[in-house]
């Protein structure tokens, strides 16, 4: 019998990953039961296939959300995070969160009590899948979101409230503010310690992975002091840390004459909106995005859509103790336990998963045996609807046919 383990850290940051690791998972509102085990088909398939059982994963069920809250009163329990931090991995679906009743999302929760600090959102078109672009094989990037500051801190005071009228009172007399009465107030924290570790993260992965550059996406030219400071400490940290492989874009024009030697990273910077254009009418110029929090949620979601949308979208929370792998689409709770919707987000999110835990021949396998399945037309009512000829199958059945082909 196996011998269950538990991932560990080296003080370097490496990991100690066992044959038998155990892994807890959060299963997820909504629809999350539906994707999770069809996900853990997947998963558990591609060990097997890759490994022929010298390497297994041994589930771990944690709680959070709406069936923690049922049986604890707790949306977060305590235990919940410790687990995480005990095992190192972990990977979730979509928890939801009730709007305008007081309660602060739970992921952003997870993210930030657990220093998961980078937010990982790789974005690359698979043959098939239904897209609005005219060259959707030209998206390759992966974005490198800060997930601990900025907007989402949730430093706010609702409007007309003791709290807010106060901190009007000190903007107004004490820092010459001018603030209309009654206003909700937010505010927005950004940090050199926190930004520099996101975007040294984000160069090496790109040194790591072989992409040519990294573009540092803010709103530097309005928020000078926050998004600007962003940017600022970007440039800074790769020459601090990667001054050997790093050259900006305007040393790639005045030393190179315009051609990148090799070997080199180019570290580039767009203001938000810009960047917005520029993935839709220029993609293959862009590799890796190191940008704040709210920028990273929105570039995210729209390259995401460039690609076929969140269904399709893996994503990863990334700490230097912990990470967490998740479902980046939301609970959708009419489509709940109706083995409908599409498992790809999480099926995907469960390969990186795998490459964080250096079993790279597993994750692609999950990543090439799915592409194959929507190749065949064999997909879920998503695409279905959009694919001319395919044959829409359930949730589960989707999970099966993709396993099936690592089989073969």
């Amino acid at each position: 019998m196996e011998k269950q383990m538990k991932i560990t850290k080296n003080a370097d940051g490496t990991l100690n990953v066992p044959d038998f690791p155990v892994i807890p998972f959060i299963e997820g509102d909504g629809t999350g039961p539906d994707i999770w085990r069809a996900a853990k088909i997947v998963m558990d398939s591609a060990a097997d296939a890759a490994y022929n059982g010298k390497r297994k994963v041994s589930w771990l069920a944690i709680d959070a959300g709406e069936k923690s809250y049922e049986k604890t009163g707790e949306w977060l329990p305590e235990k919940t995070l410790d687990a995480i931090k005990e095992y190192v991995v972990a990977i979730k679906g979509p928890l939801t969160t009730p709007v305008g009743k007081g309660i602060r999302s739970l992921n952003v929760t997870i993210r930030q009590r657990l220093d998961l600090y980078a937010c990982v959102r790789p974005v690359k078109y698979i043959e098939a899948v239904p897209s609005p672009m005219k060259q959707p094989e030209k998206i390759d990037m992966v974005v490198f979101r800060e997930n601990t500051e900025d907007l989402y801190a949730g430093i706010e005071w609702a409007a007309g409230t003791d709290e807010a009228n106060r901190v009007i009172s000190f903007l107004k007399l004490e820092m010459g503010a001018d603030i209309v009465a009654g206003s909700g107030i937010g505010v927005k924290p950004m940090s050199a310690q926190n930004s520099k570790r996101l975007v040294a993260r984000a160069i090496a992965y790109a040194i790591a992975q072989g992409y040519p550059s990294v573009t540092l996406m803010h709103k530097g030219n309005i928020m000078k002091f926050t998004e600007g400071a962003f940017s600022k400490w970007g440039y800074e940290v790769a020459k601090e840390k990667f001054g050997d492989r790093v050259i900006t874009e305007d040393e790639l024009f005045a030393k190179y004459n315009g051609v990148q030697p090799q070997g080199k990273i180019v570290l580039k910077d767009r203001i938000a909106d810009m960047l917005f254009q520029q993935v839709l009418l220029r993609p293959d110029e862009y590799h890796v995005i190191a940008t704040p929090n709210l920028n990273g949620d929105y570039i995210s979601d729209a390259l995401a859509a460039q690609v076929g949308g969140l269904g399709m979208a893996p994503g990863a929370n990334i700490g230097d103790d912990c990470a967490v792998f998740e479902a980046t689409h939301g609970t959708a709770p009419k489509y709940a336990n109706l083995d409908k919707v599409n498992p790809g987000s999480l099926m995907l999110s469960g390969a990186m998963m795998f490459d964080y835990m250096g079993w790279h021949p597993a994750a692609e396998l999950i990543r090439s045996a799915l592409a194959a399945t929507i190749k065949a037309g064999i997909v879920t009512y998503d695409l279905a609807r959009q694919i001319q000829g395919a044959r829409e199958v359930k949730c589960s059945e989707f999970a099966r046919a993709v396993a099936e082909r690592m089989r073969k």
